[in-house]
């Protein structure tokens, strides 16, 4: 079983779509988690629009919890197939209980303090009195089952660094599935509405986590999960943590600009406008699960390889990485180009939502594949430890770039809305280029020479 999860040997190509094609595809699923409430909901009669828009108002919430699951599992993960490939399973087996342990010490912290202070929250992020009773009974459900998405999210990674891609897979899909049985059951036969929607969502999420502790602690696993090793070494924990800083920054920073954006926006054109980047955020989640899903797809065999000190693999692997991102994208950006109202009737079909919303999607959606540069440079640097400029490049597109912009465009020239969805391809263009270019200045030089 060791050899044949060895990311050393064969085709780095055919290792990556090993591992990416099921990690895809279970990214495509996990979407459906929250997609597929905001779709039903969407739908609901008579309530349809104030409905879907008090969902997105909790998705800084969800986001903020994906961003901790993120910290620990994103960070230890890489260092796992590092240890693996310096061939140190004890520090493995370390590594990948001190994620575990955060994970459920986090997941309970953050569940609490969202719950208690969940009524501030949701104003500011931009919820009116109208959209508020929606978002609270939603999220209120969504919180009580935070462990299990810690884990399911976390723990899986786990799972794909050991190089069982399709497991992976079923971890998401088991869960997905079963949500989107559930979710009409409990919508629009129970008659619970949003409730039905987060009921749903909650009980799936305990069928993947238990999915993901049985296979990690079974027999099938090559590094278990075991007891022993959930004491916490501070030291690991601040390596993990570093490493996994990148995509906690990433995760934090997308909620701040979904609060920024859903600010805005009630600002300048009220609930309406809240609804369309409601519909857009779900849209753009299922483009971008594709690009991460090639991207956790190379992490681990780039890893790897680096621990294992093959330079060369690690530098096809790069490459194979960012062309595959660009042309995916490339291809995405002209389907949202010629056929955006096909997008936007899958959550809604106000008309005043559909008129909106099309031009608005344009916007947000020009030159989307600027975005994969930052993908593969970002998840390069993560993969090779180098949480410092992963977690600079994240801050510099959303913090210093669409959340000043977010601010700023709405005022020049009576832009107003245009003006928020604007600011996504601005800071596409401007932070993937220079976290690309960073990238191969620096790592891909370094690789030569030690090539």
């Amino acid at each position: 079983m060791n050899k044949e999860k060895d990311f050393g040997q064969g085709s780095v190509s055919a290792n990556i779509l090993r591992l990416a094609i099921p990690m895809t595809l279970a990214q495509l699923i996990n979407v459906l988690y929250n997609v597929v409430d905001r779709i039903y909901i969407g739908h609901i009669p008579h309530t349809s629009t104030q409905a879907l828009t008090g969902i997105g108002l909790t998705l800084p919430v969800i986001t903020i919890i994906t961003a901790f699951a993120n910290l620990f599992g994103m960070g230890g993960a890489p260092l796992f197939s590092m240890a693996r490939g310096a061939d140190e399973p004890e520090r493995a087996e370390r590594i990948m209980g001190n994620s575990f342990a955060m994970l459920l010490a986090s997941g309970a912290l953050l569940a609490v303090f969202c719950y208690l202070f969940k009524h501030p929250l949701l104003y500011l992020f931009g919820a009116s009195d109208v959209t508020y009773p929606y978002a609270n009974a939603y999220i209120s459900i969504y919180l009580l089952g935070t462990l299990f998405v810690m884990v399911s999210l976390g723990m899986n990674n786990f799972i794909n660094a050991q190089g069982f891609g399709v497991t992976g897979m079923l971890t998401v899909s088991i869960g997905a599935l079963l949500n989107l049985v559930l979710d009409p059951l409990f919508i629009f036969v129970f008659h619970m509405g949003v409730r039905g929607a987060a009921t749903a969502t909650i009980l799936s999420q305990c069928v993947s986590c238990i999915w993901v502790l049985h296979f990690l602690t079974g027999k099938k696993a090559i590094i278990k999960l075991t007891r022993k090793q959930l004491h916490l070494n501070f030291s690991l924990i601040r390596e993990i943590s570093a490493l996994g800083l990148s995509g906690f920054v990433m995760s934090i920073t997308n909620s701040s600009v979904q609060i920024m954006c859903n600010a805005t926006l009630q600002r300048y054109g009220g609930d309406l406008y809240v609804g369309i980047m409601t519909v857009i955020n779900s849209v753009r989640e299922i483009i971008t699960m594709p690009v991460m899903g090639i991207t956790s797809g190379a992490q681990p065999i780039m890893s790897f390889n680096y621990g294992a000190k093959k330079y060369g693999r690690v530098k096809s692997a790069i490459s194979f990485t960012a062309i595959s991102c660009i042309v995916f994208t490339l291809v995405m950006w002209a389907f949202l180009f010629f056929f955006p109202h096909v997008f936007i009737r899958m959550f809604n079909s106000d008309p005043k939502l559909l008129k909106e919303g099309v031009p608005a999607m344009h916007l947000y959606f020009f030159g989307i594949f600027m975005m994969a540069l930052q993908f593969a440079g970002q998840s390069t640097f993560v993969a090779l430890g180098k949480s410092r400029q992963a977690v600079f490049f994240s801050l510099f597109r959303k913090v210093i770039i669409v959340i000043p912009l977010t601010l700023w465009l709405p005022t020049i020239a009576s832009l107003g809305t245009d003006g928020v969805f604007l600011a996504e391809p601005v800071s596409n263009f401007i932070g993937g280029t220079a976290c690309f270019v960073t990238m191969l200045l620096t790592v891909w030089r370094t690789l030569d020479k030690r090539k």
